[in-house]
């Protein structure tokens, strides 16, 4: 059949409005047909919906009753515990001394906490006269004890801990009490644990004897 020029253009106009309406209907409906029917993972905003259960791999918080720090670090909880422990115990020790006792007394009680090189260097501090004279003249008596107060650093084979060290201090007849802190660093010698080093704390970490 044989159309004219203005049945043509009839013809035409006619398509044009169906395929935009057409196209309004798919614009608004989206692919499944429905306009105000969100996707399966699509929040009616259109933004993604969350995940209803943890990513491959995660499989969800972990518990804090259940969670083992030791695993991550280079000691053993038992290893910690007595590094800890022997830190208190040699500034309690380093603390306690008498007027009337020998040097060789006095390092003899911190000889089984220490190594070899810093057990050296207490004996000759112990050892200068001016000490043992100040001690002797004023009989003083001095009785330690000592908290632990954090972990400042761990490494591989070395654990410094921060520890106030308490005294009771007898010149005579007149009491006192004095109060320092220390970082102490233990480390692995020979198959256990002994004090390398120590420090008064806010020097910074622990490297030479105090």
């Amino acid at each position: 059949m044989n159309l004219n020029d203005r049945r043509r253009r009839l013809l035409f106009a006619g398509l044009v409005v169906v395929l935009a309406a057409v196209g309004v209907y798919l614009t608004v409906a989206g692919p499944g047909g429905e306009a105000d029917d969100p996707g399966p993972g699509q929040a009616a905003t259109g933004a993604p919906a969350a995940p209803t259960s943890p990513p491959p791999g995660i499989e969800g918080a972990v518990n804090p009753g259940d969670f083992d720090i030791y695993r991550l670090l280079p000691f053993s909880q038992t290893e910690f515990a007595t590094a800890a422990d022997l830190a208190r115990r040699f500034v309690a020790a380093y603390g306690t001394y008498r007027f009337d006792e020998t040097p060789e007394t006095y390092t003899g009680r911190l000889s089984g906490m220490v190594t070899g090189e810093l057990r050296g260097q207490l004996e000759r501090d112990a050892a200068t006269p001016g000490l043992l004279e100040e001690r002797r003249r004023d009989q003083i008596v001095a009785e330690g004890s000592a908290v632990l107060d954090r972990v400042r650093n761990i490494e591989e084979n070395s654990i410094v801990f921060v520890v106030t060290g308490r005294q009771r201090i007898t010149e005579g007849d007149i009491e006192g009490s004095d109060s320092k802190r220390y970082a102490v660093t233990v480390a692995r010698e020979g198959g256990s644990l002994k004090v390398y080093a120590f420090q008064p704390a806010d020097v910074g970490q622990a490297g030479d004897t105090g």
